[in-house]
Protein backbone atom coordinates (compact mmCIF):
# COMPACT_ATOMS: atom_id res chain seq x y z
CA UNK A 1 0.00 0.00 0.00
CA UNK A 2 2.71 2.23 1.06
CA UNK A 3 4.42 2.28 -2.22
CA UNK A 4 1.41 2.65 -4.08
CA UNK A 5 0.43 5.73 -2.97
CA UNK A 6 3.99 6.96 -2.95
CA UNK A 7 3.84 6.35 -6.89
CA UNK A 8 -0.11 7.86 -7.36
CA UNK A 9 1.09 11.09 -4.85
CA UNK A 10 4.08 11.32 -7.65
CA UNK A 11 1.54 11.18 -10.73
CA UNK A 12 -0.65 13.58 -9.15
CA UNK A 13 2.90 15.82 -8.89
CA UNK A 14 3.50 15.41 -12.44
CA UNK A 15 0.26 14.83 -13.89
CA UNK A 16 -0.19 19.12 -14.11
CA UNK A 17 3.62 19.59 -15.53
CA UNK A 18 6.27 18.05 -17.84
CA UNK A 19 8.01 14.60 -17.23
CA UNK A 20 11.60 14.18 -17.47
CA UNK A 21 13.07 15.68 -20.47
CA UNK A 22 15.75 12.89 -21.32
CA UNK A 23 14.96 10.37 -24.45
CA UNK A 24 14.21 7.34 -22.82
CA UNK A 25 16.80 5.71 -25.66
CA UNK A 26 19.75 7.44 -23.40
CA UNK A 27 18.86 4.80 -20.44
CA UNK A 28 17.59 1.82 -20.07
CA UNK A 29 14.65 0.72 -20.96
CA UNK A 30 12.30 -0.47 -17.83
CA UNK A 31 8.73 -2.68 -18.48
CA UNK A 32 6.36 -2.62 -15.85
CA UNK A 33 4.93 -5.86 -15.17
CA UNK A 34 3.12 -7.64 -12.78
CA UNK A 35 2.90 -10.65 -10.00
CA UNK A 36 6.12 -13.19 -11.62
CA UNK A 37 3.49 -15.97 -12.45
CA UNK A 38 1.33 -13.73 -14.71
CA UNK A 39 1.23 -12.90 -18.45
CA UNK A 40 1.84 -9.33 -17.03
CA UNK A 41 5.36 -10.47 -16.51
CA UNK A 42 6.21 -12.91 -18.44
CA UNK A 43 5.04 -11.00 -21.68
CA UNK A 44 7.17 -7.99 -20.38
CA UNK A 45 10.05 -9.96 -19.93
CA UNK A 46 10.28 -11.57 -23.23
CA UNK A 47 9.33 -8.07 -24.69
CA UNK A 48 11.91 -6.31 -23.01
CA UNK A 49 14.50 -9.20 -23.96
CA UNK A 50 13.61 -8.38 -27.51
CA UNK A 51 13.95 -4.72 -27.21
CA UNK A 52 17.35 -4.96 -25.51
CA UNK A 53 18.78 -6.72 -28.65
CA UNK A 54 17.06 -4.37 -30.96
CA UNK A 55 17.95 -1.48 -29.30
CA UNK A 56 21.51 -2.25 -28.14
CA UNK A 57 20.54 -1.16 -24.43
CA UNK A 58 19.72 -2.72 -20.73
CA UNK A 59 15.95 -3.44 -20.50
CA UNK A 60 14.14 -5.48 -18.49
CA UNK A 61 10.66 -5.81 -16.47
CA UNK A 62 10.19 -5.16 -13.48
CA UNK A 63 7.46 -6.71 -10.51
CA UNK A 64 4.31 -4.95 -9.61
CA UNK A 65 0.88 -4.76 -8.32
CA UNK A 66 -0.33 -4.43 -12.05
CA UNK A 67 -2.72 -2.00 -13.60
CA UNK A 68 -2.57 1.20 -11.23
CA UNK A 69 0.94 0.73 -10.36
CA UNK A 70 2.35 0.52 -13.47
CA UNK A 71 -0.04 3.45 -15.00
CA UNK A 72 1.81 5.37 -12.43
CA UNK A 73 5.32 4.10 -13.11
CA UNK A 74 4.74 5.05 -16.82
CA UNK A 75 3.22 8.43 -16.47
CA UNK A 76 5.96 9.57 -13.35
CA UNK A 77 8.44 8.34 -16.06
CA UNK A 78 9.78 5.27 -13.83
CA UNK A 79 8.76 2.94 -16.44
CA UNK A 80 8.77 3.90 -20.31
CA UNK A 81 6.55 0.69 -21.52
CA UNK A 82 3.75 -1.15 -18.53
CA UNK A 83 0.58 -3.51 -19.08
CA UNK A 84 -2.93 -2.23 -17.86
CA UNK A 85 -6.49 -3.60 -17.74
CA UNK A 86 -8.95 -0.82 -20.58
CA UNK A 87 -10.97 0.05 -17.08
CA UNK A 88 -8.02 0.73 -15.12
CA UNK A 89 -6.65 2.68 -18.43
CA UNK A 90 -10.12 4.46 -18.68
CA UNK A 91 -10.08 5.76 -14.91
CA UNK A 92 -6.56 7.06 -15.33
CA UNK A 93 -6.81 9.22 -18.56
CA UNK A 94 -10.20 10.58 -16.66
CA UNK A 95 -8.85 11.57 -13.36
CA UNK A 96 -10.87 8.66 -11.34
CA UNK A 97 -10.06 7.50 -8.34
CA UNK A 98 -7.23 6.42 -6.87
CA UNK A 99 -6.30 8.99 -9.70
CA UNK A 100 -6.38 12.61 -8.41
CA UNK A 101 -5.80 13.83 -11.89
CA UNK A 102 -5.42 12.86 -15.80
CA UNK A 103 -2.48 10.78 -16.33
CA UNK A 104 -0.20 11.61 -19.28
CA UNK A 105 -0.24 8.13 -20.86
CA UNK A 106 -0.50 7.11 -24.33
CA UNK A 107 -1.55 3.49 -25.73
CA UNK A 108 1.32 1.48 -28.10
CA UNK A 109 -1.34 -1.46 -28.57
CA UNK A 110 -4.44 -3.42 -27.55
CA UNK A 111 -2.49 -6.77 -26.69
CA UNK A 112 -4.92 -9.07 -25.76
CA UNK A 113 -7.98 -9.77 -23.29
CA UNK A 114 -7.68 -10.65 -19.71
CA UNK A 115 -10.45 -13.33 -18.64
CA UNK A 116 -11.72 -12.74 -15.31
CA UNK A 117 -10.98 -16.22 -12.63
CA UNK A 118 -12.47 -16.59 -9.38
CA UNK A 119 -10.72 -20.15 -8.31
CA UNK A 120 -11.87 -22.09 -6.00
CA UNK A 121 -10.81 -25.96 -4.73
CA UNK A 122 -12.67 -28.34 -6.73
CA UNK A 123 -14.42 -29.86 -3.94
CA UNK A 124 -15.28 -26.43 -2.49
CA UNK A 125 -19.14 -25.75 -1.60
CA UNK A 126 -18.68 -21.77 -3.72
CA UNK A 127 -20.99 -22.16 -6.77
CA UNK A 128 -21.20 -18.63 -7.22
CA UNK A 129 -20.25 -14.95 -5.75
CA UNK A 130 -22.25 -14.93 -3.35
CA UNK A 131 -21.61 -18.26 -1.20
CA UNK A 132 -18.10 -16.05 -0.90
CA UNK A 133 -20.20 -13.94 2.29
CA UNK A 134 -18.21 -14.81 5.55
CA UNK A 135 -15.24 -16.66 3.31
CA UNK A 136 -11.15 -15.92 3.23
CA UNK A 137 -10.71 -14.24 -0.32
CA UNK A 138 -8.17 -12.38 -2.02
CA UNK A 139 -9.34 -9.25 -4.18
CA UNK A 140 -6.66 -9.23 -5.64
CA UNK A 141 -3.19 -6.85 -5.22
CA UNK A 142 -4.07 -3.28 -4.21
CA UNK A 143 -3.39 -1.07 -6.68
CA UNK A 144 -4.03 -3.62 -8.95
CA UNK A 145 -6.96 -4.61 -11.87
CA UNK A 146 -7.81 -7.52 -10.48
CA UNK A 147 -9.22 -5.86 -7.21
CA UNK A 148 -10.80 -3.09 -9.45
CA UNK A 149 -12.87 -5.39 -11.83
CA UNK A 150 -13.22 -7.56 -8.30
CA UNK A 151 -15.01 -5.00 -6.80
CA UNK A 152 -17.32 -4.39 -9.61
CA UNK A 153 -18.22 -7.86 -9.80
CA UNK A 154 -19.16 -8.79 -6.13
CA UNK A 155 -21.19 -5.42 -6.41
CA UNK A 156 -22.86 -7.03 -9.14
CA UNK A 157 -23.35 -9.94 -7.54
CA UNK A 158 -25.03 -7.73 -3.93
CA UNK A 159 -22.10 -8.66 -2.11
CA UNK A 160 -20.13 -6.10 -0.01
CA UNK A 161 -16.56 -6.37 0.75
CA UNK A 162 -17.06 -6.28 4.27
CA UNK A 163 -19.12 -9.53 3.86
CA UNK A 164 -15.83 -11.34 3.28
CA UNK A 165 -12.84 -12.11 5.19
CA UNK A 166 -10.75 -10.16 2.53
CA UNK A 167 -7.10 -10.57 2.11
CA UNK A 168 -4.79 -8.43 -0.76
CA UNK A 169 -3.19 -10.72 -2.88
CA UNK A 170 -1.31 -10.63 -5.90
CA UNK A 171 -1.36 -13.96 -7.94
CA UNK A 172 1.23 -15.46 -6.49
CA UNK A 173 0.23 -14.85 -3.23
CA UNK A 174 -3.06 -16.34 -3.27
CA UNK A 175 -1.93 -19.39 -5.59
CA UNK A 176 0.18 -19.75 -2.25
CA UNK A 177 -2.97 -19.08 0.27
CA UNK A 178 -4.80 -21.96 -1.46
CA UNK A 179 -3.04 -24.15 -1.72
CA UNK A 180 -1.69 -24.03 1.88
CA UNK A 181 -5.61 -23.78 2.98
CA UNK A 182 -5.36 -20.66 3.60
CA UNK A 183 -7.63 -19.16 1.71
CA UNK A 184 -11.43 -20.55 0.36
CA UNK A 185 -11.01 -18.43 -3.21
CA UNK A 186 -9.35 -15.98 -5.32
CA UNK A 187 -9.74 -13.46 -7.99
CA UNK A 188 -7.53 -13.04 -11.30
CA UNK A 189 -7.83 -11.29 -14.38
CA UNK A 190 -5.09 -12.54 -16.73
CA UNK A 191 -4.71 -14.18 -19.85
CA UNK A 192 -5.39 -17.47 -21.05
CA UNK A 193 -3.85 -19.80 -19.85
CA UNK A 194 -2.14 -17.75 -16.95
CA UNK A 195 1.19 -19.78 -16.16
CA UNK A 196 0.30 -19.80 -12.08
CA UNK A 197 -3.10 -20.67 -12.84
CA UNK A 198 -1.82 -23.49 -14.85
CA UNK A 199 0.68 -25.01 -12.23
CA UNK A 200 -1.72 -24.91 -9.86
CA UNK A 201 -4.34 -26.72 -11.95
CA UNK A 202 -1.36 -29.34 -12.24
CA UNK A 203 -0.75 -29.25 -8.46
CA UNK A 204 -4.45 -29.92 -7.22
CA UNK A 205 -8.09 -29.60 -8.59
CA UNK A 206 -9.51 -26.36 -8.98
CA UNK A 207 -12.70 -24.92 -10.29
CA UNK A 208 -13.75 -21.59 -12.14
CA UNK A 209 -16.73 -19.97 -10.49
CA UNK A 210 -19.40 -19.63 -13.50
CA UNK A 211 -19.86 -15.05 -13.81
CA UNK A 212 -22.96 -15.14 -16.19
CA UNK A 213 -24.74 -12.98 -14.24
CA UNK A 214 -22.10 -10.68 -12.96
CA UNK A 215 -20.60 -10.24 -16.13
CA UNK A 216 -23.80 -9.75 -17.63
CA UNK A 217 -24.41 -6.70 -15.08
CA UNK A 218 -20.96 -5.54 -15.17
CA UNK A 219 -20.59 -5.31 -19.04
CA UNK A 220 -23.64 -3.01 -19.29
CA UNK A 221 -22.62 -0.83 -16.82
CA UNK A 222 -19.36 0.02 -18.12
CA UNK A 223 -20.62 -0.17 -22.11
CA UNK A 224 -16.98 -0.90 -24.30
CA UNK A 225 -15.25 -1.82 -21.71
CA UNK A 226 -16.16 -5.33 -20.36
CA UNK A 227 -17.56 -8.14 -22.45
CA UNK A 228 -18.94 -11.64 -21.60
CA UNK A 229 -16.20 -14.31 -22.49
CA UNK A 230 -15.54 -17.94 -22.03
CA UNK A 231 -12.91 -20.27 -20.69
CA UNK A 232 -12.66 -23.13 -22.50
CA UNK A 233 -12.38 -26.10 -20.51
CA UNK A 234 -8.92 -26.82 -21.57
CA UNK A 235 -6.96 -24.45 -20.28
CA UNK A 236 -6.89 -26.02 -16.66
CA UNK A 237 -8.36 -29.34 -17.28
CA UNK A 238 -11.51 -28.02 -16.00
CA UNK A 239 -14.73 -30.67 -16.88
CA UNK A 240 -16.70 -27.91 -19.01
CA UNK A 241 -16.15 -24.15 -20.26
CA UNK A 242 -16.97 -21.55 -18.00
CA UNK A 243 -18.70 -18.05 -18.26
CA UNK A 244 -16.64 -15.36 -17.54
CA UNK A 245 -16.40 -11.77 -18.01
CA UNK A 246 -12.65 -10.09 -20.26
CA UNK A 247 -11.56 -6.89 -20.32
CA UNK A 248 -8.59 -5.73 -23.37
CA UNK A 249 -4.77 -5.08 -22.22
CA UNK A 250 -3.22 -2.12 -23.67
CA UNK A 251 0.62 -1.55 -23.95
CA UNK A 252 1.14 1.99 -22.54
CA UNK A 253 4.03 4.54 -22.66
CA UNK A 254 4.08 8.42 -21.50
CA UNK A 255 2.74 10.99 -23.73
CA UNK A 256 6.31 12.24 -23.92
CA UNK A 257 7.94 9.40 -24.95
CA UNK A 258 10.24 9.94 -28.33
CA UNK A 259 8.29 8.91 -31.52
CA UNK A 260 11.12 7.21 -33.16
CA UNK A 261 11.60 4.59 -29.93
CA UNK A 262 8.23 3.82 -29.79
CA UNK A 263 7.73 2.78 -33.29
CA UNK A 264 10.26 0.40 -32.68
CA UNK A 265 9.00 -0.79 -29.79
CA UNK A 266 5.31 -1.39 -31.71
CA UNK A 267 7.59 -2.69 -34.49
CA UNK A 268 9.28 -5.29 -32.17
CA UNK A 269 5.71 -6.40 -30.52
CA UNK A 270 4.78 -7.35 -34.00
CA UNK A 271 7.76 -8.25 -35.99
CA UNK A 272 8.77 -10.97 -33.15
CA UNK A 273 5.25 -12.15 -31.64
CA UNK A 274 5.78 -15.72 -32.59
CA UNK A 275 9.02 -15.55 -30.95
CA UNK A 276 7.49 -14.10 -27.67
CA UNK A 277 4.39 -16.22 -28.22
CA UNK A 278 6.22 -19.09 -28.16
CA UNK A 279 6.87 -18.47 -24.05
CA UNK A 280 3.33 -16.28 -23.73
CA UNK A 281 0.78 -17.54 -25.57
CA UNK A 282 -1.47 -14.30 -25.06
CA UNK A 283 0.70 -12.83 -27.29
CA UNK A 284 -0.61 -14.78 -30.23
CA UNK A 285 -3.46 -12.61 -30.18
CA UNK A 286 -1.49 -9.25 -31.10
CA UNK A 287 -3.64 -8.29 -33.97
CA UNK A 288 -3.08 -5.37 -36.45
CA UNK A 289 -6.43 -4.36 -37.15
CA UNK A 290 -7.60 -4.34 -33.16
CA UNK A 291 -4.09 -3.68 -32.04
CA UNK A 292 -5.15 0.05 -32.58
CA UNK A 293 -8.57 -0.01 -30.81
CA UNK A 294 -7.11 1.62 -27.40
CA UNK A 295 -9.60 3.42 -26.40
CA UNK A 296 -10.06 5.60 -24.28
CA UNK A 297 -6.37 6.05 -24.31
CA UNK A 298 -5.13 7.69 -27.33
CA UNK A 299 -2.43 6.17 -29.44
CA UNK A 300 1.09 7.19 -29.22
CA UNK A 301 2.23 9.63 -32.48
CA UNK A 302 5.01 7.13 -32.53
CA UNK A 303 3.01 3.95 -32.27
CA UNK A 304 0.47 5.51 -34.93
CA UNK A 305 3.47 6.00 -37.27
CA UNK A 306 3.91 2.16 -37.07
CA UNK A 307 0.54 1.50 -37.82
CA UNK A 308 0.26 3.88 -40.87
CA UNK A 309 3.47 2.11 -42.57
CA UNK A 310 1.30 -1.17 -42.13
CA UNK A 311 -1.20 0.40 -44.18
CA UNK A 312 -1.05 -1.18 -48.06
Amino acid sequence: MRRLLAVVAAVVALAGGCLNDTSPAAGPVVVAGGGTTGVYYTYGDRLAGELGGRLGVDAGVVETAGSVENLGRVASGEALLGFTAADAAADAVAGRAPFEAPLPIRAVARLYDDLVHVVVPAGSDVDELADLRGRRVSLGAVGSGTELIARRLLAAAGVDESELVADPLGIDGSIAALLAGELDAFFWSGGLPTPGVAELARTQPIRLLELTKEAAVVSRAYDGVYRQAVVPAGAYDLTAPVTTLAVPNILVTGADADDALIAEVTATLFERRAAIAADVGAAAQLNGRRAIYTGPVELHPGALRHYRELKP
